[in-house]
């Protein structure tokens, strides 16, 4: 894919709790999508064309046709992971093996293509009390962290994410969180499968408005850029090559 070519990215979330829970109506009154789709918008413009879509729409709004288009797709889901079909995760799963880039957000670690793509439970320990989220960078320079200022940034108020996460070794370990009442996190991690990029960043409970936040929002919208497919193809069959490259020598019995 060009770079300057127009990224197509899918934001998907379940769309649940805003519709049944005020505090988080007030947070994002027209869904969690709608706020991730906006600030993709004001950061890429032109360059971006976003299309959203939820689990209560038919084939959770990923349609062959959908997902054909689709270069990036953002997950948010926490209360509907066993309402979404399996034929749609095993779509979506070929789709990222293909070289769709796939960010997983919050608590989308449960989710059932996070955990198919991992191998893992992908399980964690976890808190709501309020407290204070550190982020600290633990890859400076990296392309997902551009224009994020310091060696960290905080979340005033945020629901503790703990170690140990299930998950296999990262690629790479971008961030890692503090919270207040001591656990630790890694908050930020890369991994690839097939041709597709992974990133999963762990901040985002419905409950706070964190996907208002300068940093979060950066960090996502870089993502996207990162995570979209590359030229190169991928064969994903098994393929009995029976025409060698380059001749093979006989045998000879010693």
């Amino acid at each position: 894919m060009e770079s300057n070519a127009v990224m197509h990215v899918t934001v998907w979330n379940e769309f649940i709790h805003e519709r049944s829970m005020p505090v988080v109506q007030k947070n994002y009154p027209e869904g969690i999508h709608r706020v991730l789709a906006s600030a993709i918008e004001q950061r890429w413009g032109a360059n971006v064309s976003v299309h959203c879509a939820t689990l209560d729409q038919p084939l959770h709004g990923l349609s062959d046709d959908v997902l054909a288009k689709t270069d990036v797709m953002l997950w948010w889901g926490h209360a509907g992971h066993d309402k979404v079909a399996d034929s749609i995760v095993d779509k979506v799963q070929r789709r990222v093996l293909e070289g769709m880039g796939l960010i997983v957000l919050h608590s989308g670690h449960a989710s059932k293509i996070f955990r198919r793509l991992m191998g893992t439970t992908c399980m964690l320990r976890w808190r709501e009390a309020d407290e204070k989220e550190r982020l600290w960078i633990v890859s400076p320079g990296h392309v997902i962290l551009d224009g994020i200022q310091g060696e960290y940034f905080e979340l005033a108020a945020s629901e503790m994410y703990g170690e140990l996460f299930d998950i296999p070794q990262p690629d790479e370990l971008l961030t890692v969180s503090w919270f207040e009442g001591g656990e630790v996190f890694r908050s930020a991690c890369t991994f690839r499968r097939g041709k597709g990029k992974i990133f999963y960043f762990s901040p985002g409970h419905e409950t706070y408005p964190i996907y208002h936040d300068f940093n979060v929002q950066r960090i996502i919208t870089n993502a996207i850029a990162w995570a979209r497919p590359t030229d190169g193809t991928v064969q994903l069959a098994g393929r009995n090559i029976k025409q060698p490259l380059s001749p093979i020598a006989p045998n000879t019995p010693s």
